[in-house]
Order: C-alpha cells, then sequence, then structure tokens
C-alpha cells in the first residue's frame, strides 16, 4: 500500500511548498499578518492559519506515538520568522518518526487508542497522509487570505509551473 520513501517524499515536498508559503508571508505588513479575515474557520488570520497547520501535524505525530501534547498558542508568534524554527522542529519531529517506524506497522490500524485520539483508529501511514492533506488545505486557505489582502500568492503547487 503506502511505502515510508513515499511518504517521506510527499511529506518533504510539502514542507518546500510551505517555506515558500512563508517567504511569502513574510513580505505581509505585520498587521496583515494578524489581520482577522471572515470565513476561514476558526483560523481566521494567515498566522493563525500557519500555527494550526503546523500544531496540527506536530499534534498528530505525538499522537502516533502516544506523547504528550505539544501546547500551540498563535499569539506565541507575531511574525512569520517566529514559525520557521517550530516548521523545522514539526518537519524533523516527523521524519524521525517515519524512519523509526517498523515497515511492518506502516499499514496496520493502530491496535490501542493513543492518548487524547480523535476519530477512527487508522494506520500510521493513513495519519501521515492526513496530516499532508491537511497541510495542503490550509495552504490554501493562507493562499486565499493573502489574495483577500491584495498580496497574491505565487505558486505553490507541488508540480510548479
Amino acid at each position: 500500500m503506502f511505502t515510508k520513501d513515499g511518504i517521506r517524499a510527499l511529506h518533504g515536498w510539502t514542507h518546500d511548498r510551505l517555506d515558500l508559503l512563508l517567504d511569502h508571508a513574510s513580505e505581509l505588513a505585520p498587521s496583515d499578518f494578524v489581520k482577522v479575515i471572515p470565513g476561514f474557520g476558526q483560523s481566521t488570520s494567515v498566522r493563525d492559519q500557519l500555527v494550526h497547520l503546523l500544531g496540527a501535524e506536530e499534534r498528530w505525530v505525538h499522537r502516533l506515538q502516544n506523547l504528550p501534547l505539544p501546547r500551540w498558542s498563535a499569539g506565541d508568534h507575531t511574525t512569520v520568522e517566529s514559525l520557521r524554527s517550530p516548521k523545522l522542529r514539526v518537519k524533523a519531529a516527523t521524519a524521525a518518526y517515519l524512519d523509526r517506524l517498523p515497515v511492518a506497522t506502516l499499514n496496520v490500524t493502530l491496535a490501542h487508542r493513543p492518548t487524547d485520539w480523535i476519530g477512527e483508529l487508522q494506520t500510521p501511514a493513513f495519519i501521515l497522509h492526513h496530516a499532508i492533506t491537511h497541510a495542503f488545505h490550509h495552504k490554501g486557505q493562507v493562499v486565499a487570505m493573502c489574495r483577500l489582502l491584495g498580496h497574491p500568492a505565487p505558486d505553490t503547487d507541488l508540480q510548479q509551473g
């Protein structure tokens, strides 16, 4: 089914595209980075979307390992630069988890419910893919927000034109 190499590649490409988006967001005025834009759910600013995206990946990987959930607060990140180090930490932690995960368990549904688990039990591969598709969902919301702020984003798709 899913392979570690495939997930590793897709995860890396996802974070490469997030780097493009962070570079673009760093050009926003500080007031636009935190400006509330209605219609985007609970993550109502560019900052809130990015914090949610990164925090969610870290929480899902921590849940897979039954580790305590890290605390993320948008208020701790008033600039794009404040997100760069946490983003690197999240990317590295996910890659390290994938490296340690035995191939035999990658596509096997979890046998025990981890603490703070949300939803049905799934395979580690499913959850890692979920974290990637979740990132693209919120990356798209940030792109839409940037457009509404009068600062259209460059192409951040995997296959760039």
